[in-house]
């Protein structure tokens, strides 16, 4: 990355100061860094502040959830991390998962879709294509947690992708055929977020998940499955909870699912 692209770069941030609340000013951004979560994470531990960002072009240890590795190519994707000071991670995951598809909405003209508890999705040509996903990591003293740092991958553009991700992954510019500015999906991003963080603060959760509902349509009526130990499960889903859990009817029985893979039937 050259020193004038950082330039501009910053120079896009500050442009939007006003619309970005408690990150404005608080973005490091970085070329390349073995994992976003884990710079964010030294920097919590120094006393950073509530909402203070890393941004990197590149990542050589990228992380998904479950231990997955996240693709992070240079130059291929806009990755980002999230220190919050605010709630249990799986609100914040919505928030985040509410934030980036409004995003890509405004900066790209994508129409994105949410699917509890972390993919930003896109229909093309019948099939789903992940555009983005989110890992929210905890640190807790006893039993309350002190900070939540949210990670953000967005795929900007197609990469080389591994072969169990080909079919499956997506980019913005990949499915708009439109060049996208990276920093400009980023003034987006955190701009949405400053919006639903700041309901998260005002005890207006309700308002969030109404929003997250209307952009998860799986979130209602779609067969799902997952796994209990080596049972597999199958069942029906109602929405999520006020902490972010989503609901499942299973027969008569209503479960609800706090975490782990949930994969769609169908």
């Amino acid at each position: 990355m050259s020193r004038s692209s950082t330039v501009s770069f910053q120079a896009r941030l500050r442009g939007a100061a006003s619309r970005l609340g408690p990150f404005a000013g608080r973005v490091h951004h970085h070329p390349r860094v073995r994992s976003t979560n884990d710079v964010a994470a030294l920097l919590a531990g120094g006393g950073a502040p509530h909402g203070t960002v890393v941004v990197a072009d590149e990542q050589t240890a990228g992380r998904g959830r479950h231990g997955n590795h996240w693709f992070s190519p240079p130059g291929a994707g806009l990755y980002v991390s999230v220190l919050l000071r605010l709630a249990p991670p799986p609100v914040l995951t919505l928030a985040a998962g509410v934030a980036v598809a409004e995003a890509l909405e405004r900066a790209a003209g994508l129409d994105a879709t949410l699917e509890w508890p972390n993919d930003v999705v896109v229909e093309a040509a019948g099939r789903r294509r992940k555009v983005a996903g989110i890992l929210a990591e905890a640190s807790t003293a006893g039993d309350r947690v002190e900070r939540v740092i949210v990670g953000i991958g967005i795929n900007v553009r197609d990469g080389a992708w591994p072969a169990e991700l080909a079919s499956r992954a997506g980019s913005v510019e990949g499915l708009t055929g439109r060049p996208v500015d990276p920093a400009a999906l980023l003034v987006e991003v955190l701009a949405a977020l400053a919006i639903r963080c700041g309901e998260v603060e005002d005890g207006r959760v309700a308002a969030l998940l109404a929003r997250w509902g209307a952009l998860a349509p799986s979130s209602r009526g779609s067969t799902v499955e997952w796994s209990v130990g080596p049972v597999r499960r199958r069942g029906v889903t109602e929405g999520v909870d006020e902490q972010g859990a989503l609901i499942v009817r299973v027969g008569t029985r209503r479960e609800r699912l706090c975490g782990g893979e949930v994969h769609h039937v169908g």
